[in-house]
């Protein structure tokens, strides 16, 4: 239910539904009595027939129908109709199935079950119909839902739920469990109280019980003080931290103060030591300035050699990871640009042999202006010595050029035959490469599968030997097999039963306690059984509160338990002959055991069913049983030999390959002995076959590494090879255009030599004017020279960067695994010193500003950085002594006004925090006092009840509440009238005063429906009359609520009733058809 607001205090007549909390605390008045004074309690009317609601019969909140579909055992069970007053559900399993759906239906949390485990083996999910009634004055949104209200709730496989609130139509109103919510505190059902809802396990705990103090939890949990008293302790914790932290803020507050005076006091005692650390930080900001320029020249050198890398590097990788078709596209965008920059130098050249033939015009026509001047100005008489040496040369040039002409060509020859085999030599080396890269991926895939292989078969190995040693372990001492700490735990059961801790020694654990007729079905029984082999029994609740406390003890805080089993040791085996599965041939697990204790028999019979399971050795057999043909009668399935369940329609293999605690110890080493040495003998051969394929790989990759070494060295030859033709051939073009000058010269020379000396004055003058063009042709064709040759060094680059991603394309899924790795290396190398250089230059920045900021000029620093830390330390040190920080006035200053307005902060906090608690102590103070009127008043209707209760049945006793130590007693005999012939044990008396306080319980809580699961069990026949007769009665004058009583007991003995509804509820299918149930009246039972 939803907690009210904390400032909600409900008065006295409104307390059965308030949510307040907790424990009174120490020094309250009032609450030290034990008995209420019954002057000061409300009149109420306390007859048989009085109750704290009062409404028209039946009109809200009472079950008309429940469904269950796939639900526990059952395929479909219901629509099971409830009538308005008293409905008796009998039979075996089915009533336990439908009171479990009403509690998980309506959002019950004390089962303490995965809501998985609900639905039927063998299904996918489960869902559960509850019809409740939705009429009257008191109805919840009559206009919406009508006249009843329909809880559909649906469990998947993986343990979710959803619900959806269907209308009396039949529509879907809401599917949030909030609205859900809403009607359940709109019609006050409370599935979670025992009182509301008792089951089964609860049921027989209440009834069994002697404990005043359990009798007592019982009351505070049905009226829901308990939930009050945790609230008001919450509240009490609350103000607790609270006044903590406002002493905590005071300490600090002082604190604070104290720091404001100190830096008051310390901040005019510095002037004299700050200028001599000023000059020592000037010097060292700019030493610190010094060495990391160095540090960061020395870190650019080895980034610039990693970038170099890294493009190699990238693009291998590139080429690997993409595929063909990208790499393709890579290779068209090279050679295109290649062609671009190929036109480009073509467009250039014309440019430059036209810059040249300028440079060579102007430089020819100042050459011979100055020769004319020259010849001139000393004899005009050696013009033809001149001239017939010039032809001379000329001669001679050109039989010079014949030869070296014929020379390179032959050079030329020889250099392209050389590129040629070099171009052969590379194709054979890609080829090969191919062919190795294939065959290292094919090692390396097989590499890892029996790499796999290897692991799966270690892990199966390991397993193998550590259930070896733990058998070995347990030969000693079989108990071990259950878990290592049960001889000890059951020593220690031993000693506290000698010591009279336990009403019934404890049975358990479960296994030690049976033994298998025919070891081949010890895997069976132990797949049928499961975690049951380890549970213990005790015979009540306090015997199991002990054993719980002694296994805390043996098993660590979180760890696994054994699980514990509450049921009477005073018990007979049950007779199971008529529901006995029957096979001439096959045994069930029943007989397959020999069990000498009648719990531990009764306790498989209800938990597993054992006498329902047949065992049959083969497989193929317990198919043929089960599936082929009609079941044997009464049995739901059967085991295999190796553990595997067969049912009618499905078959489930078992995850074990062996038996754990019911198998011969013996046998179980001899098998795993065997099975590690094959296991051992297995890995040895993977290892010599993993071995033998990581030599092959190293080898091919060792040849991959040379063929790519010498590629690179072809590359470079190639290269080398290229430009010596490209420079041969240049040459020749040089050399004729010499000879056609010295030709043109000599010419010029016969033809201008008697104009020498007319034209001497006119060559003077041009020569001067042509001195300026010479010089700007030529320097117009040095850099149209230099700009070609880069560009002819750029188209040979990218020819180059083009045969690589040609070989990439060829490479590029073989040399993908190999090179991805070392580029991840490379780069995570390289970031991180990009990383530390970036963060280098940012404190290069920083210091070189914080520098300038210290110390404008820089200064020359003959001592290291530390050095200069060294003497600035033992300056601060002398500061330090003086008990002042080193931190400037400004900080000073900024650190006194935080300490201030911290102050003022802290300050204002703590008036708060005060403020809160005189807040809480009232609120906590009105909680407390609702808690004593609420408790007081149900105590007392409590009591009148009771009281009235037994003198309308001529009983004595009473009820006394003692809320100081927090117990409950019952008081309870038999009177002189009425029943004087019913002979009353004190056994039979304490059940009864348990029956007659959760009927006393009744009457101070509001439900519309009560549900009690086998309440009459431990009554005798007379008892179970009177309780009968009691409940019959109470139900009768209380038309508007709804009982529900389950009882193994046969009703036909009950007169009939319009009133009484017996319901007779089916076991769980086994044939798998849909079973339903119907209410069956009293008078078609007669």
């Amino acid at each position: 239910m939803a907690k009210r607001k904390e400032d909600d205090f409900p008065s006295a007549s409104d307390m059965k539904r308030a949510r307040p909390g907790p424990a009174p605390g120490p020094g309250s008045g009032g609450e030290g009595s034990s008995e209420e004074e019954p002057e000061r309690a409300p009149p109420q009317n306390l007859s048989l027939g009085s109750s704290t609601s009062h409404s028209v019969s039946g009109e809200f909140g009472v079950i008309e129908s429940i469904q269950l579909e796939n639900f526990m055992g059952y395929t479909m069970l219901g629509p099971v109709k409830f009538g308005s007053n008293v409905n008796f559900m009998v039979g075996n399993s089915g009533k336990n199935a439908l009171l479990t759906a009403l509690v998980v239906g309506l959002g019950g949390k004390s089962l303490g079950s995965s809501l998985k485990e609900f639905i039927k083996e063998g299904e996918e999910s489960a869902n559960i119909l509850i019809k409740l009634r939705n009429r009257g004055d008191y109805a919840f949104k009559s206009d919406l839902y009508g006249d009843s209200i329909t809880v559909h709730q649906h469990i998947s496989v993986d343990g979710s739920a959803s619900y959806e609130l269907k209308s009396h139509s039949g529509s879907v109103v809401s599917s949030k469990k909030e609205d859900l919510i809403a009607i359940l505190e709109r019609f006050k059902i409370q599935v979670d109280n025992p009182v509301s809802v008792l089951r089964e396990e609860l049921s027989r705990q209440l009834m069994d019980t002697r404990n005043d103090g359990d009798r007592y939890k019982l009351f505070m949990k049905a009226t829901e003080l308990e939930q009050m008293r945790e609230d008001y302790s919450q509240i009490m914790e609350r103000k607790a931290r609270n006044q903590h932290q406002i002493e905590q803020g005071e300490e600090q507050l002082e604190e604070l103060k104290r720091q404001g005076i100190e830096i008051e006091e310390h901040f005019q005692n510095m002037v004299t030591l700050r200028k001599k650390l000023e000059d020592l930080k000037n010097e060292m900001a700019w030493a610190l300035v010094n060495k990391t320029e160095r540090e960061i020249d020395n870190m650019i050198g080895n980034i610039n050699i990693g970038d170099q890398r890294t493009v190699i590097l990238n693009q291998e990788l590139e080429a690997s990871k993409i595929k063909f078709s990208e790499a393709e596209k890579k290779y068209r965008t090279i050679h295109e640009n290649m062609q671009k920059l190929t036109e480009e130098a073509a467009e250039l050249e014309p440019q430059c042999i036209q810059a040249n033939d300028d440079a060579m015009r102007t430089d020819r026509a100042y050459c011979q202006a100055e020769a004319f001047y020259n010849y001139s100005e000393n004899e005009f008489n050696k013009l033809d010595k001149v001239s017939e040496q010039l032809h001379n040369q000329i001669d001679e040039m050109k039989k010079s050029l014949e030869l070296a002409e014929l020379e390179k060509q032959n050079k030329i020859s020889m250099l392209k035959e050389k590129i040629r085999n070099f171009k052969d030599q590379e194709d054979t080396l890609v080829e090969e490469i191919k062919h190795l890269h294939q065959a290292i991926e094919k090692d390396d895939k097989e590499h890892s599968q029996i790499r796999e292989q290897e692991s799966y078969m270690q892990q199966i190995l390991n397993d193998e030997q550590r259930q070896l040693d733990q058998l070995k372990d347990c030969k000693s001492e079989p108990l071990k097999r259950f878990g290592p700490q049960i001889p000890a735990l059951l020593e220690a059961i031993e000693d506290a039963y000698r010591q009279g801790l336990f009403t019934y020694k404890p049975i358990g654990p479960l296994g030690a306690c049976i033994r298998v007729r025919d070891p081949e079905f010890a895997l069976a029984i132990e797949s049928c059984l499961k975690g049951l082999l380890l549970a213990f029994f005790c015979d009540n609740h306090n015997d199991e509160q002990i054993l719980q406390g002694l296994m805390k003890k043996f098993y660590p805080s979180g760890s696994s338990r054994p699980q514990i089993i509450i049921s009477a040791f005073n018990c007979e085996v049950y007779d199971v002959t008529n529901r006995m599965a029957y096979h001439p041939e096959f045994p069930t697990v029943l007989a397959a055991l020999e069990i000498d204790n009648a719990v531990v028999v009764n306790t498989l019979i209800d938990m597993r069913g054992v006498e329902s399971v047949l065992l049959i050795k083969s497989k193929s057999l317990a198919c043929t049983v089960m599936q082929a043909q009609r079941p044997p009668k009464n049995c739901i399935k059967v085991l295999t030999a190796d553990g595997d369940h067969v049912f009618e329609r499905h078959y489930y293999s078992c995850e074990e390959l062996r038996p754990v605690y019911l198998g011969d110890i013996e046998m179980e080493i001899s098998n795993l002995e065997k099975a590690v040495e094959n296991k051992i003998e297995q890995l040895s051969a993977f290892q010599e076959h993993v071995c033998s394929l990581e030599k092959d790989v190293r080898k091919n990759r060792e040849t991959i590494d040379s063929h790519y070494q010498d590629l690179k060295e072809i590359k470079v030859k190639v290269i080398s090879f290229t430009s010596e033709i490209k420079d041969l051939e240049d040459e020749e073009q040089n050399q004729s255009i010499d000879i056609s000058i010295l030709e043109e010269e000599a010419q010029e020379i016969k033809e201008e030599m008697k104009e020498v000396e007319e034209k001497m004055k006119i060559r003077r003058e041009e020569m001067e004017k042509l001195r300026q063009p010479k010089i700007d042709a030529e320097q117009r064709h040095e850099e149209l020279k230099l700009k070609y040759k880069h560009m002819s060094e750029l188209v040979e680059s990218i020819r180059a960067e083009r045969n690589r991603a040609a070989l990439e394309v060829d490479t590029q899924h073989q040399s993908m695994l190999h090179y991805e790795n070392r580029l991840k290396q490379h780069l995570d190398s390289l970031q991180v010193k990009k990383e530390e250089l970036a963060m280098k230059e940012r404190d290069l920045e920083r210091e070189t500003a914080q520098a300038k900021y210290i110390c404008p000029e820089r200064k020359e620093v003959t001592h290291t950085a530390s050095v200069l830390d060294r003497e600035i330390n033992l300056l601060r040190q002398r500061i330090q002594s003086e008990n002042y920080t080193h931190r400037s006035r400004e900080d000073i200053m900024r650190q006194y006004q935080e300490a201030k307005e911290r102050y003022l902060d802290l300050d204002n906090k703590v008036k708060n925090l005060k403020k809160l608690i005189k807040t809480m102590e009232d609120i906590s103070k009105q909680r407390y006092e609702a808690y004593q009127k609420r408790r007081r008043n149900l105590s007392i209707q409590g009591k009148l009840y009771f009281d009235s209760l037994l003198s309308q049945w001529s009983f004595h006793g009473g009820i006394h509440f003692d809320h100081t130590n927090e117990t409950l007693s019952v008081m309870f005999n038999r009177g002189d009238s009425g029943f004087n012939d019913l002979r009353t044990s004190s056994g039979e008396r304490h059940y009864f005063s348990n029956f007659l306080l959760i009927v006393t319980l009744w009457s101070i809580t509001e439900s519309p429906f009560r549900c009690l699961d086998t309440f009459d069990v431990c009554l005798d026949s007379d008892h179970r009359k009177i309780a009968m007769d009691m409940i019959l009665r109470i139900a009768h004058s209380q038309e508007h609520l709804q009982f529900i009583l389950i009882t193994p007991q046969y009703m036909n003995s009950l007169l009939p009733n319009s009133l009484i509804e017996i319901l007779q509820i089916p076991d769980p299918e086994r044939d798998g058809a849909t079973q339903s149930s119907k209410a069956v009246s009293a008078e078609e039972e007669d």
